[in-house]
Parts: C-alpha cells; structure tokens; sequence
C-alpha cells in the first residue's frame, strides 16, 4: 500500500470504514509527512500532534459518525476553533483563543472529522504574504489567502483543508499549488465564525487533491448530500463545455493561454461538446466593482483593528484600508447593483453549456514571497457568487502546476462539480508541460 498520507480522502475514508487502515495510523503519517516538510514548506499556524491523535484513536473506538470519520482536516486560521488558537494572520490576536468552533468546524468534527490543526492564512485573509511558500518550489508563492491549506493538501500532509475566499483565495493558490479548490455557491458552507472582510462576497470552501474529495467535506458540512461526486454517474454523463476567456484574456501568461486551448482540444477530443463563450459587454465591469465592494466593505469589517490596532496592521493592509475609506456609499451601491444585474444575465450566458472553462489565474505561481499573486481571473466570478473548481491540468518546464477553473451555474453547485471531475480525469493526464 502507497504511503497514508498520500491517501485522498475518499480513498481514506472506506478503508477506515473497512478497518483496512486506522484513522490513528493515518493521522501518524501526516503528522510524520509535517514533520518531514514544514520546515520547508510553512503551512501551518499552529498543531497539536497530542490533540490529533486523542482524536484519532477515540473514532477508532467508535461507530463511524459520518462521512469525515476518521479523516484529518485543516482549519484556515480564519476560522474559529476551541481547541487551537485562532490569529487570523495578524498579531492583533496573537495567543487568541476562542471559545468556540465556527459552525462549519463543528459540523465537520460531528461527521467524524481530525481537526490536525489550523492553517496559515495572509493577514485578515487580504494581500499581505504570511509565512507558507510554495511545496513544489519554495522560492515561489503559494497565492493566498488560503495559503496553509492549498500548500498542506498538495504536499500530502492532510487529504482536506477548509479555505475562504473574498477575491481569489481558494482558486488561486489551488492553482499555484496544484490542488483541486472549491468555491461553492455564496452561502452553501455556513461562514459564521469566520473573520468576515465582506457578506457580499465571503465564501468558505474546500481544497483537496480530487474533485471527489473537496467535494466530500462540503457535503459534510453543509447537508447536502447531491453534492457528492458519483463516479458512476459522472462516466455517463458528458458536460457541455463554453471556453470562457474572460474580457481579462490579455492578462494570461503563455502557460495559461497554452493550457486552455489545449485543455479545449482535449476535451473535444473526448467527446464534449465545447464551444466559445462570450460574456456581455457589461461583465467587463465586474473585476473593478469586486474590488470596490471588497475594499468598501473590509474597511468597516475591519473597523475596530483600524481604529484601535493601526501600528500592528501591515502597510500593505493600511494601503488597502484606506483606499477603502474613499469608496463613496454611491460606488458601492452602483458595483453591488452591477453585481445584481449579472447575475440576472447568467442565465443567458450559460445559454446550451453545462459549465464553463476558464482561467484559475494569469499563469504558473509568480516566483518571490513578497506577493500572493493577482486574483484578477477570480474577483468577477466571486462577485457573480457561482460555483467554482479549480483543477490542475498542467505543469511548466520549471515545474510549477498550471490550472483551470470550472464556473458552474448560480446554485448548480452539484453538476459543476460532477464536470470539473470528468473534465479533470480527461485533461490532467492529457496536458503536456507548458511554456
């Protein structure tokens, strides 16, 4: 059997259930796996190896709970968590101890779930770097702000991490890492307990290494069981596929632009039916309005750290804010209703596909740790608030993955990801390494 730590989750989860493997002996090969490359890699915030264990052996001595019986997860260290501190990134909550689990932590232990241990998240989930570098080059950014769980979860040290995105920060260190991240439909995860930058745009989701397996701990935590992969399913059904390059295409780097046409001809190949899709003029103001609601908002989320906590705010966040505290209640209110109205054109936009395909960021992970990398392929879909699945597809000539994101319909969340899995089985081991 191939080491445990390499495991994916649903592969973990029935030979738990068929006492082939303890949930003990899984999280010991994780905990080893941290051992081994932390050092390098930096993805965590905090862990208690002893707390882990405990937990393992007491799902070893019962009944399987739920669907994570027995499965080690990440937290983000944006989520609150009873038993690990929970710093948001910031030294503003250095030694911070909640005391609670945020509801998606909650219902995640209830199913059965290994908290292994929190996540290492940018300041307050915005622009400014933290500690984790990329596990495939560590002279490279891992994106942010999901930054600990899409390193932990492509280096093998847990098969499940929780993430949270505002702009880009599932999909895009998904992509730079070369991890399966999934952004659901606004709301399907419960995002209380969360350290909230916006309500328009705050969306908690899941990164794995398969589509089935983030897919698992969504379904886990959010009750609905419809979005579970079926592998049976899946094979039968064929999606309708739109390329969408987005009115940011000038903005994609050779690898990017190599990936989704090949992955287009791929695809085809396999037999979907693939075809061009154009968004309509006004979707060309979507990535200006995110970031006006964004910086809007964060800027009274984050109110009282501003007001009382400004010497212990990075500049970069201080920039951030600030820029925020000039956004006019008026350029809110005309982004939002921009927003409002392209959700109402989807409809149309989608027209005979199933999903679209297009860019998870400009191309491979920008080398230096100084940057997470530019959301500017997540910030319009983030706003329009529909499903998203990042999965790797391909890998440069220095070894950086390349992805692909698959945008669902608003609420579709369950066909969007039976495709991002079909496409992902059909176009990883298709794609050839790029420039």
């Amino acid at each position: 059997m191939k080491p445990l730590h390499t495991l994916g989750a649903t592969e973990a989860a029935r030979l738990i259930a068929a006492g082939t493997i303890t949930s003990e002996s899984l999280v010991k090969s994780c905990l080893e796996r941290i051992e081994a490359r932390e050092t390098d890699v930096q993805a965590w915030a905090f862990i208690d190896p002893d707390a882990a264990l405990r937990q393992a052996r007491a799902a070893d001595a019962q009944p399987a709970r739920g669907l994570l019986h027995g499965l080690p997860i990440g937290v983000k260290d944006l989520i609150d968590t009873v038993d690990l501190p929970a710093s948001y990134g910031s030294p503003i909550y250095s030694g911070h101890r909640p005391a609670w689990d945020a509801p998606s932590v909650a219902l995640a232990r209830a199913a059965g779930g290994i908290v292994l241990g929190k996540t290492v998240t940018t300041e307050f989930a915005v622009m400014h770097p933290n500690k984790t570098r990329n596990p495939h080059d560590i002279r490279h950014t891992p994106g942010g702000s999901s930054s600990g769980s899409a390193a932990a979860v492509a280096d093998s040290m847990v098969p499940l991490a929780f993430g949270t995105q505002t702009a880009g920060s599932i999909i895009r260190p998904a992509a730079y890492c070369g991890a399966v991240g999934y952004k659901p439909t606004h709301g399907t995860i419960n995002r209380v307990g969360v350290k909230a930058l916006s309500d328009i745009l705050d969306t908690v989701g899941t990164l794995a290494r398969t589509v089935p397996d983030a897919a698992l701990l969504a379904a886990a935590v959010s009750g609905r069981r419809n979005l579970l992969v079926d592998e049976e399913r899946v094979a039968s059904s064929i999606p309708r596929i739109g390329i969408c390059r987005t009115h940011e295409w000038s903005q994609a780097l050779p690898e990017t632009v190599q990936a989704l046409e090949s992955a287009a001809r791929s695809l085809g190949a396999a037999g979907a039916t693939v075809k061009d899709v154009e968004l309509p003029a006004a979707f060309a103001g979507l990535v200006a309005a995110q970031i006006d609601v964004m910086f809007y908002q964060q800027a009274a989320s984050l109110a009282w750290e501003r007001l009382v906590h400004w010497e212990k705010i990075s500049a970069r966040l201080q920039g951030i804010l600030q820029e925020g505290l000039q956004v006019t209640v008026e350029r809110f209110d005309a982004a939002a209703a921009l927003a409002r109205d392209c959700r109402q054109a989807l409809k149309d936009v989608f027209g005979d596909v199933d999903v679209l395909l297009a860019p998870s960021a400009p191309g491979a992970a920008p080398e230096g740790l100084a940057l997470t990398g530019d959301p500017v392929f997540n910030r319009m879909w983030t706003l329009l608030h529909v499903p998203c699945i990042n999965v790797p597809v391909a890998v440069t000539a220095t070894g950086l993955p390349v992805g692909l994101q698959v945008v669902g319909r608003l609420g579709d969340d369950a066909k969007a990801l039976a495709a991002a899995h079909w496409i992902h089985q059909r176009v990883a081991g298709a794609e050839r390494k790029g420039g």
